[in-house]
């Protein structure tokens, strides 16, 4: 009995000796922070299922929601929050101050942008002199005006690009009206207007599908991939890099493609 209970004592005090030592009024090591702000869909969604992968690796996961597309860069270069996941390449470069202070760290997914409308069930039933809402940001603005002319409803100019405005179509058969509106809004003016170009974020927080319930969408060579940004310089930070482990991982890609089978979200990793 006694060499068994000796045998015990010694294996405690080995398992112990193994653990690290705190000091007397020393506190645990504090988790890093990380705070990145996000849209809530599906980009907050999907950064709530990294807080314990990255809690595991002593990184604090904060998500801090946003609803328009502005204040997030904005308390990006503040210094507010160490990063952001809302947005595209476009679109980030639609700002010089942007793009002279941000950068994309990496890309994760791509969100068919589509047309919807609650009056007709397709572009060709778009009644003369129809009037289309579309973001009154220029990246997204354009994403729309080429949207439609990929589906025949407008002709661009060839050198138009991707911040394309209405003052560059050409052709316009139908004579529609273009109504700029805050992309966060278009899915409440479907009930106002003929028909609205909305992007996958709000169409999903709206309650609609890209793939079942517009009446176009942009094809797979869509060159809209969602970015995590930072501030230059940040790239390399190691919670960046962790946090691009874990985003890019083949449990968030499974998790992506079962949450969003009708392919309203699809990741590029």
């Amino acid at each position: 009995m006694k060499r068994i209970t000796i045998a015990a004592l010694a294996f405690v005090l080995a398992v112990a000796s193994a653990l690290p030592v705190i000091a007397k009024g020393e506190k645990e090591p504090k988790a890093a922070v990380l705070k990145i702000g996000a849209t809530p869909v599906p980009h907050a969604e999907m950064l709530a299922e990294l807080v314990d992968d990255l809690a595991s690796r002593g990184i604090k996961l904060e998500i801090i929601e946003f609803t328009d597309y502005v204040t997030p860069n904005t308390a990006l270069i503040s210094g507010d929050i160490d990063a952001n996941f809302f947005q595209h390449i476009p679109y980030l470069q639609s700002n010089d101050e942007w793009t002279t202070r941000l950068v994309s760290a990496f890309g994760v997914h791509i969100e068919p942008f589509g047309l919807y409308s609650d009056k007709y069930d397709s572009i060709d039933a778009l009644p003369s002199g129809a009037t289309i809402a579309i973001p009154n940001d220029p990246s997204n603005g354009g994403r729309a005006l080429l949207l439609l002319q990929d589906n025949g409803l407008i002709t661009l100019k060839p050198d138009a690009g991707l911040e394309a405005t209405e003052l560059d179509i050409v052709s316009n058969p139908k004579n529609i009206k273009f109504r700029a509106i805050e992309a966060a809004q278009l899915p409440r003016s479907l009930q106002d207007v003929d028909a609205a170009c909305i992007n996958g974020n709000y169409a999903l927080d709206a309650g609609l599908s890209p793939v079942d319930d517009s009446i176009v969408i942009e094809d797979a060579d869509s060159p809209y991939v969602n970015i995590v940004v930072v501030r230059k310089g940040m790239e390399t930070d190691p919670r960046i890099l962790a946090l691009r482990d874990a985003l890019t991982s083949a449990e968030i890609r499974d998790f992506i493609s079962g949450k969003w089978q009708d392919g309203s979200v699809v990741a590029i990793f």
